[in-house]
């Protein structure tokens, strides 16, 4: 079995210092103008190594309501008075922040604020045991009260962080401390069951996610340079994954053993007690990030069920074109989105505090809800809400004369429905076919650790491959924008009691580039909810709902638009063995043959968001 490993890496150091700041650490800070605004030609500002007129105070105690005590770093300013605390909680050791780190706070002292950074329990230099996910809840709110509290605080109190640090703050969000006044979630973690490193739709955690859980076992970041991940994450069962890397983690084979959404995974939970949110939160992520699609759920949910009018339209939602480490580069993989790619985002992040931590009338309520870039015409759009309202969900179905194995094969994607008149001349058989085996899953590109699943990669080799169905557009006659959430309604038979089935949608370039933008995957015994596992009848028709994310790109005259079906998308996800026993215990797989039909009774399509391209209202 080869797994693909995808050429844009990046150094660990360099992905997770973003996300433990909440932004990119080079922004410049301007006061003025909508939100965002391009960062200037000329870059970073020279600051001073010097720390005058701020306090720095290591190892404050921070007592938890069990006695256990965190670990606070604070800075604050030295002149006499209260201040309004900026508090950041991170499991990746907050003595590790760099001096871009120190000088970001710096400048946010210096603009009148406190800024707490805090080991999450059992991580850094906090006492008590990492239990990831589940202890954030409880913990977060205290924290949040303690730096309430303290006689340098006004009493007001705002978060930052991105990742687990995103999470952190909704999980205590959610349960309404009163000192809590507003949030920043950037590339916030979702729920269990959705993204792959607390489980996902195959209700196991990806294999990608040992590597994370490995990093932050201990008290300290673990390097985990030499572990041959490539060979460890063929290994069989799941449950003994973290042997195979070389360490026993404990709350891997926990999570493992919980194969399905059930009670013990509530405390867990926050996207479902959204509507007891009571802050207004800025929810900041990318079309590339791999938890993208919590982002996009979080804005939605709490902007419309939140706990009270003003929390509701208090929602703002930021999608760049940014991996998970948002905002530091203008390019993503091979693909460059121009120089306002890159934003000053801490000019956005102060005015917001500014707004809600201060009372500082300065407009940003008022200003659209929702800001988002186009990629391939590389523009910044404003928004009244996510999905885009205007948006024409329009199915595009799947055609072909029985042969849709790879990129060489005969499948059409269009809007014709099956059969009509217009199809005839792509559509002479009702169903596709191919043989999934497990031993040989079908590849996902992606960095080899935890620190970005995926990107806009080339899928053309993978393609290849006589287990990839592919359905393409003809080359488009105009240019189409896709904006919004993107579902695949498919119907297929397998003669196992158990399989998966992925889809993914490309952008496919004048030069045969086929571009990964989004994709998803569906366990067939999940296929009503991943509270209610149950096995397939061989042989019997099924129809499933696929869902891919989101993406936002503007397609070309000339370029094309493809899907592709297979059953296995390896690393990302793990691969189903076929045999419907326990999960994360199988050792042994079995081939499963797949038939993907797209006939009348049973068409098989993709629901892509087209966005209209005049008629918005609002500014480009």
């Amino acid at each position: 079995m080869r797994i693909t490993l995808r050429a844009f890496s990046l150094s660990l150091s360099l992905v997770l210092a973003p996300m433990i700041l909440g932004c990119s650490p080079t922004a410049t800070t301007t006061l003025q103008g909508s939100w965002p605004a391009p960062r200037g030609p000329e870059g970073p500002p020279v600051l001073p190594v010097a720390n005058e007129g701020v306090i720095v105070e290591y190892h404050r105690p921070v007592p938890m309501r069990d006695g256990v005590r965190l670990s606070a770093t604070i800075y604050r300013p030295a002149a006499p008075g209260r201040y309004p605390v900026i508090l950041s909680r991170t499991p990746y050791v907050k003595a590790s922040v760099g001096q871009a780190g120190v000088d970001r706070r710096l400048k946010f002292v210096r603009a009148g604020y406190a800024w707490a950074d805090v080991d999450v329990r059992g991580r850094g230099d906090s006492d008590g045991s990492f239990r990831p996910f589940f202890q954030e809840g409880e913990d977060g709110y205290d924290t949040i009260e303690w730096c309430g509290r303290q006689p340098w605080s006004t009493g007001k109190v705002g978060m930052v962080g991105g990742s687990y640090g995103g999470y952190v703050q909704l999980a205590a969000g959610v349960r309404r401390p009163p000192s809590l006044a507003c949030l920043v979630p950037s590339v916030a973690c979702p729920d269990p069951f959705v993204d792959g490193l607390l489980m996902g739709p195959t209700g196991l955690p990806g294999p990608l996610s040992v590597s994370w859980y490995q990093y932050t076992t201990g008290r300290m970041n673990q390097s985990s340079a030499a572990t041959p991940w490539a060979q460890v994450f063929k290994h069989r069962p799941l449950i003994t994954l973290d042997d195979a890397a070389g360490i026993d983690l404990p709350f891997w084979n926990e999570i493992v053993e919980h194969s399905q959404l059930s009670p013990w995974w509530e405390g867990a939970r926050y996207q479902n007690k959204l509507d007891r949110l009571a802050v207004p939160a800025l929810h900041v992520s990318g079309w590339y990030d791999d938890e993208q699609v919590s982002t996009l759920t979080n804005y939605v949910r709490a902007s419309t069920t939140a706990a009270d009018p003003a929390a509701r339209s208090g929602q703002k939602l930021l999608m760049g074109p940014w991996p998970h480490a948002i905002n530091t580069s203008t390019k993503v993989g091979d693909i460059e989105f121009g120089p306002t790619a890159v934003i000053d985002l801490d000019a956005l992040i102060l005015r917001w505090f500014e707004r809600h931590l201060k009372s500082v009338p300065n407009g940003i309520d008022q200003e659209p809800p929702v800001r988002l870039f186009v990629m391939g015409s590389n523009v910044w759009r404003s928004e009244a809400d996510w999905p885009i309202p205007r948006t024409a969900f329009t199915a595009y179905h799947f055609h072909s004369a029985g042969r849709a194995n790879s990129s060489d094969g005969d499948g059409v994607l269009a809007a014709d429905l099956p059969s009509s008149p217009s199809a005839l001349a792509f559509d002479s058989a009702d169903a596709d076919t191919y043989v999934y085996d497990p031993q040989d899953p079908t590849p996902f590109i992606t960095d080899q650790n935890f620190s970005q699943v995926g990107g806009p990669d080339d899928y053309r080799h993978i393609e290849r491959r006589d287990d990839v169905l592919v359905y393409t557009t003809p080359p488009l006659t105009a240019s189409v924008e896709l904006c919004g959430p993107v579902r695949v309604v498919l119907w297929a038979t397998t003669d196992a009691p158990d399989t998966d089935f992925a889809a993914r949608l490309c952008i496919v370039r004048a030069d045969g580039t086929s571009q990964r933008l989004c994709d998803g995957i569906v366990r067939a015994r999940f296929r009503e909810g991943m509270d209610r596992p149950s096995l397939v009848t061989p042989g019997v028709p099924v129809e499933y709902s696929i869902d891919l994310w989101s993406t936002c790109q503007a397609f070309m005259p000339g370029e094309r638009i493809r899907v592709q079906i297979s059953s296995s998308s390896f690393p990302q996800w793990d691969a189903n063995p076929n045999t419907g026993e326990r999960l994360g215990f199988e050792t042994s797989t079995r081939k499963a043959t797949q038939i993907i039909h797209h006939d009348v009774a049973r068409p098989s399509r993709i629901i892509l968001p087209v966005v209209p391209a005049s008629g918005s209202g609002l500014s480009r």
